[in-house]
């Protein structure tokens, strides 16, 4: 190669370069305009990416915050939901009717609704519940909880509609409770802040079953006093009833009263501290929560008849419809009507004990002439027929075979718990009695001074 050769082929060489050069320059220059224009702008940037992530996330959270009503064991959203009350004279079939069920369904279901355990009755003022299909409006469950501790649920989803009874899951709670009698024992028990109003009639039950045959419960006076253990029922957080009475104590005319729960294999009812049942061989009386208005009195003056007229029994005074209970075991040897009797049921109990019950409004079914009842059977209601001036029972105790005063005759008492038994009693008696020795008396006057007494607290 030539001198001139040679300065050509270096000449081209360094064109090359140089333009290699002047490119890369160039491409350099436009990356930094371009990383340049993105710094400028990124605040822009991320801020359209956080708020595009923010309506992501909000969505998100719009769905998570959802509340899913779920009762009796459906989702409630998904429905259109109707509650309402039972009216006076409504029948399910007249309810289900208004919600698109179909004759042939609601026979089916009064079909299967006679099969149930438990009747679902319709009360007035009640509360049921629908769930209807959005779209069609037509009933797809109908939900009926006549009491707290259960519900019945209809279902109209398949092709055969069922009813089902389910029972709700009962907590039990031992509790106490105490009273002094200042006017009425209806008033101790209400007046006593311990016990919610809506189970007061419960409670007084309880206390007068256990004790009925020691207690004259239709003679308290002032200054009686009472001491309770028993169970309470909750569910779902809320109490909702009474249980069964454990141990009760009342004191009455300075004599003491106790009445312990024991069961076992061989007993299940109320014993007194030596162990002997509570249960006597006759009731006090033969109606509950009632008065005396006229006692045993062979020189009473009679109201109707206006003149001097032995009263062969004692008379309870109480509502029309109160039900009326034997007061013993025994067989029914009369049942009629008598211009001064009204209606009346005549009991034999043994060879030289009977009772009678007069001024019946009406007698209970099945109850009949050759009837064998129980203690405690309710045989017929409370009314005025005869000569009654207004609605009470007439109670009549006879002693062979002549009428005399129930309230002087000495019962023998019943047998004790055997030997056997008597260890696990008393094992339970001195557990509840201590208990009960131990609850504090409160009147209505300590609530009062009490309630004052923490609203001054809280002012201070």
């Amino acid at each position: 190669m030539n001198l001139k050769d040679s300065l050509a082929h270096w000449n081209q060489r360094w064109k090359r370069l140089h333009k290699g050069r002047v490119f890369g320059v160039l491409f350099a220059l436009i990356g930094i305009v371009v990383a340049t224009i993105i710094f400028l702008n990124q605040p822009k940037f991320f801020q359209e990416s956080m708020v595009a992530g923010s309506a992501v996330q909000e969505n998100i959270s719009a769905f998570e915050r959802i509340d899913v009503e779920e009762r009796y064991g459906l989702i409630f959203n998904t429905y259109d939901v109707v509650e309402a009350k039972v009216q006076k004279n409504d029948f399910l079939g007249v309810i289900l009717d208004k919600y698109g069920v179909s004759a042939l369904a609601i026979d089916q279901i009064d079909k299967q609704e006679k099969e149930l355990e438990t009747k679902p009755y319709l009360i007035p003022n009640k509360e049921y519940t629908v769930l209807l299909d959005k779209e069609s409006q037509k009933a797809l469950y109908f939900i009926y909880e006549p009491t707290p501790y259960r519900y019945f649920i209809y279902d109209f989803t398949g092709e055969t509609p069922t009813v089902r009874e389910v029972e709700k899951e009962v907590e039990k709670k031992v509790v106490t409770s105490s009273g002094i009698i200042e006017s009425s024992l209806w008033n101790a028990i209400v007046g006593n802040k311990e016990l919610p109003a809506n189970l007061v009639w419960g409670i007084a039950a309880n206390m007068e079953d256990a004790l009925q045959w020691s207690v004259d419960f239709h003679h308290v006076q002032k200054g009686d006093r009472f001491r309770l253990i028993y169970e309470e029922d909750w569910i779902e957080g809320e109490r909702v009833g009474v249980g069964k009475l454990i141990a009760a104590y009342f004191n009455q005319d300075n004599n003491d009263y106790y009445a312990i729960r024991f069961k076992n294999e061989n007993f299940d009812g109320f014993f007194d501290l030596e162990g002997r049942p509570m249960r006597k061989s006759f009731l006090k009386a033969p109606v509950k929560y009632a008065r005396i208005s006229s006692r045993y009195n062979l020189n009473r003056y009679h109201p109707v008849l206006k003149r001097r007229k032995p009263h062969l029994g004692t008379d309870f005074a109480a509502p029309t419809g109160t039900p009326i209970m034997s007061t013993a075991d025994g067989v029914v040897i009369k049942k009629g009507r008598t211009r001064g009797n009204g209606n009346y049921v005549k009991v034999k109990h043994d060879d030289r004990y009977a009772t009678q019950y007069l001024h019946m409004s009406k007698f209970q079914k099945g109850v009949n002439i050759g009837t064998r009842v129980k203690q405690g059977q309710i045989i017929g209601y409370v009314g005025s027929t005869g000569l009654a001036t207004g609605p009470h029972v007439c109670y009549r105790f006879w002693k062979d075979g002549k009428q005399v005063d129930p309230k002087l005759q000495n019962m023998p008492p019943p047998d004790p718990i055997p030997e056997k038994d008597k260890e696990q009693f008393f094992q339970e008696r001195d557990k509840w009695s201590g208990m009960l020795d131990d609850i504090e008396y409160k009147t209505i006057e300590e609530e009062k001074i009490e309630e004052e007494k923490d609203s001054l607290d809280v002012n201070l």
